[in-house]
């Protein structure tokens, strides 16, 4: 079990400690579930009440907090604490799941598929022909890679990824358990005669550098070139992403959202959770998109919209307003 002082803390935070506790903290929690033994955070003064309240022995605090830690507590005082938050969490992070064999003897590798120095594979995976994995790559059971892939070096798959053909995934990348990497794009056209006509999806998914797809997450391929995904992108569990899309760096897409086909996003774009982007639409740079919005049409760099249709948020929050105003009057 891990345990580390506040002065131990303090120095990997590179805060500034306000009281003082002599007791060997153990874990990291929440200000209300916190025991004497264990630290949390305080991200805003409206959580300033629940210290009085909370056990935690020390808090990891905004620099304009305004309140004392009290008898045998301490505060680090830091820049952001929510940053500093997912440090301490790493320091108490257990350890990942452990491998008996480098290769398990049940893994099929392919006789020209490439693994790099240092990559762990696990039991009942399948690498196909002429894959190529870098190194110090992890990768849990159960997993499969299709023919021609590559993966970049340190990246973790979990099991039941899948890895479909000709798809190439970056260095650093963290794919979640059941996520689908490189399946068809939904193409279909009515025949007269045939009824409905799958139109061959013959493109890939290209993954940049830093990028996290969640669990039960799809990423289908290219009808003609590559659906590309940039450098940094955190994708969350059950989002689909449509062929042809393209994500520039840093994108962000909550649970349950979702991009039908040929969408850009520009960079640093956030999708709330279960909006839906209308396909051949173009969101610009830093533009966000409420939970639950619905988007059919292009949205211009840097704006913020709500609802479905999605409109400007400002503009959506008065009609709601109004209509809220209206329902009541219609009451008396």
């Amino acid at each position: 079990m891990k345990s580390y002082t506040i002065d131990q803390i303090c120095e990997a935070l590179e805060g500034a400690l306000i009281g003082y506790t002599n007791v060997l903290i153990t874990a990291p929690e929440q200000l209300d579930s916190a025991s004497r033994t264990e630290i949390s955070f305080i991200g805003h003064k409206k959580y300033e009440k629940s210290w009085e309240s909370s056990q935690a022995c020390a808090a990891v605090v905004n620099n304009y907090i305004s309140i004392e830690p009290g008898e045998n507590k301490a505060f680090i005082k830091v820049n952001n604490a929510d940053l500093a938050m997912s440090r301490i969490l790493k320091m108490f992070a257990p350890s990942l799941p452990k491998f008996s064999f480098d290769i398990h003897p049940s893994a099929v590798l392919e006789g020209t598929a490439k693994i790099g120095n240092g990559t762990k594979i696990g039991a009942g995976c399948y690498i196909g022909p002429d894959v190529k994995i870098g190194e110090n790559v992890t990768i849990y059971p159960n997993v499969t890679i299709l023919d021609e892939c590559s993966v970049g070096n340190n990246t973790i798959i979990w099991s039941g990824a899948v890895l479909r053909e000709r798809c190439h995934i970056g260095n650093d990348c963290i794919l979640h358990s059941n996520c689908t990497i490189g399946a068809d794009g939904f193409g279909f056209r009515p025949d007269p005669k045939l009824g409905l006509v799958k139109i061959p999806q013959i493109g890939n998914v290209i993954i940049g550098n830093g990028v996290e797809i969640g669990a039960n997450s799809c990423v289908d391929r290219g009808k003609f070139s590559a659906t590309i995904i940039g450098d940094g992108c955190k994708i969350d569990n059950l989002v689909q992403i449509g062929h042809n899309s393209k994500l520039g760096r840093f994108c962000i897409m909550a649970g349950n959202s979702g991009l039908a086909g040929s969408v850009t996003l520009g960079n640093g774009v956030v999708i709330g959770g279960s909006a839906s982007i209308k396909d051949h639409t173009t969101i610009g740079d830093g533009a966000i998109i409420g939970a639950g919005s619905g988007v059919t049409g292009d949205i211009p760099a840097g704006m913020t919209m709500l609802g479905y249709p999605a409109i400007e948020a400002r503009d959506a929050l008065r009609q709601w307003a109004i209509l809220k105003r209206l329902v009541k009057e219609s009451k008396k």
